[in-house]
Order: structure tokens, then sequence, then C-alpha cells
């Protein structure tokens, strides 16, 4: 099918319903529709209570998010900054943004997270050789959740600040600890896809209050408390709208029940392929709680005909939306050349990897449908097996 085609099942729509259209309806009738509003605050309240965090700060992205992020922690033109190689590209564009250079490490083969051991031995080769990085930005892939307390324990043993990058764990946890919490500072994602939508939008939070509050401040382009425009400081218009936030707060309320739904969907999947031989789950940690965004999987290519590209073409050609798994950013043409520690690991889970339809209202049904068109693809001997 092409481009603009319609699917019959997407991979990960967004999900409302009668609570946000209530907030929604309520915030447009208050008037309140520019980057300011009660709804924004309540939003960052609401926020601060489901993670744990000390201070939150609603922005118009999780790429803006980031940027602000890595400014507060002191990143700037020159630096380096270490980063997990298998993430979507804002992960490392916002890097850019300040004039350091993003510097790649590879993922742990069961997890698919930042390598704590290699971030270990990298680290400690900088300490040596006097180019210790200005920080390190893990990140939470497909809902699950690094290894944050040992990923803090490296960074701390080395003097170097940990932003984490939670755009895709919302809800999440590790060993009954939000996902995002272990490091100085995290941000989250509200984009379309993901768990908790604002229809476009993100968030910065840490315990460090004041850190979020000039945060804040620098997304409402620095303004100077007085009764004109004053500046001080360069500033950015990332700030969220308030009729986004009202959306936003009608999500937090039914995210429970979205994270229920999807965890019903990989249930699926892991019962109609799970035991098939060469077929791989990201594998859940113990005291792992996902919020499970997005069920993907890994195929061994010699029990599965033109590696993944065969199972997604299979599925598209009946409307079934599938993507390819990330591909590591010291992959992309962007960053050629840049310097990479590892790297086989997150090229391998792209080149056998795809992201399966993880939607919550996803009729279980057709989640088993979708598991046996890719059995179907599967060579005899692995159908037999």
């Amino acid at each position: 099918m092409s481009a603009g085609q319609t699917w019959r099942v997407l991979l990960s729509p967004p999900e409302v319903g009668d609570v946000e259209r209530e907030l929604l309806l309520g915030a447009f009738d208050s008037n309140w529709v520019a980057p300011a509003g009660p709804d924004i605050d309540a939003f960052e309240a609401e926020l601060a209570e489901l993670t744990g965090a000390g201070a939150v700060a609603a922005l118009s992205s999780g790429t803006a998010a980031l940027h602000l992020a890595l400014m507060a922690v002191g990143v700037g033109a020159g630096d380096d900054v270490l980063v997990s190689t298998l993430t979507f590209g804002a992960s490392a564009f916002a890097i850019t943004y300040l004039g350091a250079r993003p510097c790649f490490v590879d993922c742990d083969p069961d997890t698919w997270h930042l390598d704590p051991d290699l971030l270990d031995e990298e680290l400690t080769r900088r300490d040596r050789a006097g180019t210790r990085p200005a920080a390190v930005v893990s990140v939470d892939l497909y809902g699950s959740v690094a290894d944050g307390e040992r990923i803090a324990a490296v960074c701390a043993a080395h003097d170097v600040v940990l932003v984490q990058d939670a755009a895709e764990s919302i809800g999440a946890s590790r060993n009954g600890v939000a996902s995002g919490r272990q490091g100085r500072v995290s941000i989250l994602s509200f984009n379309g896809n993901k768990m908790v939508t604002t229809g476009g939008g993100g968030a910065i939070m840490s315990d460090d209050v004041s850190l979020v509050s000039h945060a804040r401040y620098l997304s409402t382009q620095a303004r100077q408390p007085v009764p004109w425009y004053e500046h001080a400081d360069i500033g950015f218009n990332y700030r969220m709208g308030n009729l986004n936030a009202a959306v936003g707060r009608g999500q937090l309320r039914t995210l429970d029940e979205r994270i229920a739904g999807r965890r019903a969907v990989r249930e699926t999947y892991e019962r109609v392929l799970g035991a098939v031989e060469g077929i791989r789950f990201q594998q859940i940690p113990e005291g792992c709680a996902p919020n499970h965004w997005l069920t993907t999987v890994m195929f061994d290519p010699e029990r599965f005909a033109g590696r993944p590209a065969a199972v997604l073409d299979a599925l598209r050609s009946v409307g079934i939306e599938a993507r390819h798994a990330f591909k590591p950013m010291h992959l992309q043409p962007v960053f050629a050349g840049a310097p990479v520690v590892g790297g086989a690991v997150a090229a391998e889970h792209f080149e056998r990897g795809l992201s399966l339809p993880s939607g919550s209202r996803l009729d279980l049904e057709v989640v088993e449908e979708i598991g046996e068109r890719i059995l179907a693809c599967a060579t005899t001997e692995t159908r037999s097996a």
C-alpha cells in the first residue's frame, strides 16, 4: 500500500474520550487558550504527584524539554554528552542545539537500554584521558525502564550528571520508583502516539525546584517580571498551552486503564508468538513495571526469510501498521563520524526488530490475527518447531 494509505490497524493511535473532551471544553469555555492558565498549573501538579518529582514544567514538546534539561545541567558548546545510540533522534538532536557533541553508547542485548557496563568503561577511559563528558543521557525504550539506579551510580562515581529521557515511559516504574526519578533532571513526551498525549507536548521534571523554575522562565521567552517586555536572557517559546494541558489532565485520569490494555496486548502477542523459536521480546527485568507503550520483537533472519522486511510487508499489505525498530544514532547519516562505544547490539536490533500494533483499545482477536500473519512468514522449520 502507498504512504498515504488508510490503516486498518494503527501502531499506537491516540486514545481520548469523554474525560478529555469535558476538560478541554471547560478550558475552552474559560477562554484560557494561551500558554498560561489554570489547567497548566493543575497538569504540572498532577504530573508531580504521579511521578514523585519535586517540580514539573509543562512544555511544547519532549524535544524542548531535553533542550532545557541539558541547558540546566550546564551543557554548552564544545562539550561531549554520552547518550544511548538506540533511541529516537530527539535524544541526540537536543545535544547539538547547544553546540555540544553526542557520543553514542551501545545497549544491553536483552533490555535494549543503555548498557551500564559499557558506560562505566567509557567514563573510566575518559577520566584517564581527561575528556570527561558534560552529561550522560539515558533513554527508557518502548515503555520499559532502564536501570536508572545502576546508571546513576556509575555517573556519580565519575562525577557526571545524569539526564533521563523518559519520553516513552510515563506511568512505568522500576523497583517501585517512577521512571525518570534517578537523575538530576528528566523529561517526558506527550506526542500524539505516546501513552499520555496532549496533542503534542512534553515536560521537564526534577527534585531541584529552582532548576525547573528556571526552565519554566526560559520557556516563556525569558520575560522579566516587569510591566513591559524586558529580557536579561535568551529565551524560547516552549511553554505548553492551556488547552493542551486540559487534554493531558484527562489522559492522566485514564492512564492506568491504557497501561492495562497495552499489557493485555503484549501478553496476547507472547501467547501466540512467545514459544516460537526465532522470535524474541524485550526482556522485562525483575522489579520493572513497563507501561507497554510499544510491543517490539526481534526476528532470527534464518527463520524469517528476508529479515523483518518480509513480516513488515505482509502486515502492511493488509492495512496493519508496523514499524522497524529504531535505527541507531551512530548509523544515521547526520551523525556520520560521531564517536560510538560498541554499536553492534543496537545495529542488530535495527536489522531484526519490529514494533507491532500496541494500542490499548486494540481487539485481542486482531492481535491474534497479527500474530498468525507473522507466523505465516516463518520458514517451515520454524512453524513446526
